[in-house]
């Protein structure tokens, strides 16, 4: 069964539904969800949410739009809460030049700060990189000797030759709706993506693939990237669903507890 491995259901636009959209996750062939923070508040929910249902996990951590809200409340948490057996990662974190909503010196430093936190806890990151590849590689260069738990680039938008610059901290790739856009052009990032390192994401509500373009994405559209991945890689469905789940399940190690 397929795992999404990153979803917000604490989004204003589901958390109403929450109960309705857990329970119909077996009916989508969807064996479990990751409900991943983006800032304190996000974060407990997302505690909160893998408390609560069997099937619900969390990762915690300061997204870089929210980097100049980071404090040491926000650090203590994210510390507490990765001795909890449902909490997999610290996450999303990274940098963001895109929008740039938080000062790039403060997206830098805060991004540095809780790859610190994830080596010390000895959790993977979930990594946010937008229009920001050369710092980013720049710190995780850095930093590397405290990458061993692992590294996700969540929602990968750059391009398959990016791919081989961050082979060298031996990332794991997620790919979302963005790939079923029209425009996409990224049969060639979805052939580059290593088999073993390939793994599969909504970010419900946002990122909604086609053909429901314009209403809030949940977990259950996830079988429109399984679907697209296969037709481009060119392998049955059912390979795309087992190995995703293997990979995500080899990443966050402690989703087997």
């Amino acid at each position: 069964m397929i795992i999404d491995s990153h979803c917000h259901l604490g989004d204003e636009r589901l958390y109403g539904r929450v109960d309705d959209i857990i329970a119909g996750l077996k009916d989508e062939g969807i064996e479990s969800v990751i409900e991943v923070g983006f800032d304190l508040q996000s974060s407990q929910t997302a505690v909160k949410l893998s408390e609560k249902y069997d099937n619900v996990f969390a990762v915690v951590g300061t997204h870089p739009h929210e980097a100049q809200n980071y404090n040491a409340e926000c650090e203590s948490f994210y510390r507490r809460s990765a001795g909890l057996d449902k909490v997999v990662a610290i996450g999303e974190i990274g940098l963001d030049y895109y929008y740039d909503l938080s000062p790039r010196e403060i997206q830098k430093d805060v991004f540095a700060a809780q790859l610190d936190i994830a080596y010390e806890v000895g959790l993977p990151v979930v990594l946010h990189i937008r229009d920001a590849y050369k710092d980013a590689l720049d710190i995780l260069t850095a930093k590397k000797d405290k990458l061993g738990a692992g590294v996700l680039l969540h929602c990968y938008s750059s391009s398959a030759e990016m791919i081989k610059q961050f082979d060298k901290f031996d990332c794991y790739y997620a790919l979302g709706g963005a790939i079923t856009f029209k425009n996409a052009k990224k049969d060639d990032v979805i052939k580059a993506i290593p088999q073993d390192r390939l793994i599969v994401e909504t970010d419900c509500p946002y990122m909604t693939p086609v053909p429901f373009r314009g209403q809030p994405n949940e977990p259950k559209f996830i079988n429109y990237v399984v679907d697209k991945i296969a037709d481009v890689k060119n392998l049955p469905r059912e390979k795309i669903v087992e190995i995703t789940n293997i990979n995500t399940k080899r990443l966050f190690s402690k989703y087997n507890l």
